[in-house]
C-alpha cells in the first residue's frame, strides 16, 4: 500500500507492538472500525440523552431526536471516510450517498422512537415500579437496548445499501 493511501488507522497498526495485530486488523478492518466509531457515537448518544433528558428534563422523544441529529452527522462522516472508504467523485454521487444514508437512519430513528415511546413514555413508570427499578435507571436501560438494536440495523443498512461496493464503471460516475 502506498504511503499516501494509508490512513491514520494503518499508521497506528504499524507501530511497534501493535503491528502484531495488523493481520487481524486488516482481515476485520471494516467491522472493527464500524464498532470503534459506532462505539464513539453510542457514547455520544447516551451522554447527550442523559444530559438532555436526565439533567435538563427534556422529553425523551425530543431529546432522542437531538441526539440522533448529532450522531448521524458524526456517523456519516466517519463511515464514508474510514469504515467503508466510500468517497465519491461528484457532487451528485455525494448527494445520492448522503440521501441514502440519512434515509436509512430515519428508518432506524423511527424504530428507536417507537421503542422509547412504548417502553419509556407509555410503560416506563409502571414497568419500573413493577420491577422495583428507579425510573431513571429503567429509561437508560431502555435507551441502551434501543441503541444496540439500532447499531446492528444501521450496519446492515450501510453495508448493503448505502456504502455498497460498486463496480469500476459505476464508481467512476459517482
Amino acid at each position: 500500500m502506498a504511503e499516501h493511501d494509508r490512513d491514520i488507522f494503518d499508521k497506528i497498526m504499524s507501530l511497534p507492538i501493535l503491528n502484531i495485530l495488523e493481520p487481524f486488523f486488516s482481515k476485520y478492518r471494516e467491522g472493527l472500525l464500524y464498532l470503534f466509531f459506532g462505539g464513539l457515537a453510542f457514547v455520544l448518544n447516551i451522554a447527550l440523552f442523559v444530559a438532555l433528558n436526565g439533567m435538563l428534563g427534556m422529553n425523551e422523544l425530543t431529546a432522542n431526536i437531538l441526539c440522533w441529529i448529532a450522531c448521524v452527522l458524526f456517523q456519516f462522516t466517519t463511515n464514508r471516510t474510514w469504515v467503508f472508504h466510500a468517497e465519491t467523485k461528484t457532487a451528485h454521487g455525494f448527494l445520492r450517498q448522503a440521501a441514502s444514508f440519512f434515509s436509512s437512519r430515519i428508518l432506524t430513528l423511527i424504530i428507536e422512537e417507537a421503542i422509547l415511546a412504548l417502553f419509556i413514555t407509555w410503560l416506563g413508570a409502571r414497568a419500573s415500579a413493577a420491577l422495583g427499578i428507579q425510573k431513571e435507571i429503567w429509561d437508560i436501560g431502555v435507551k441502551l437496548f434501543a441503541q444496540t438494536a439500532v447499531i446492528i440495523l444501521n450496519f446492515v443498512l450501510s453495508k448493503l445499501f448505502v456504502f455498497k461496493k460498486q463496480n469500476k464503471a459505476q464508481g467512476e460516475a459517482n
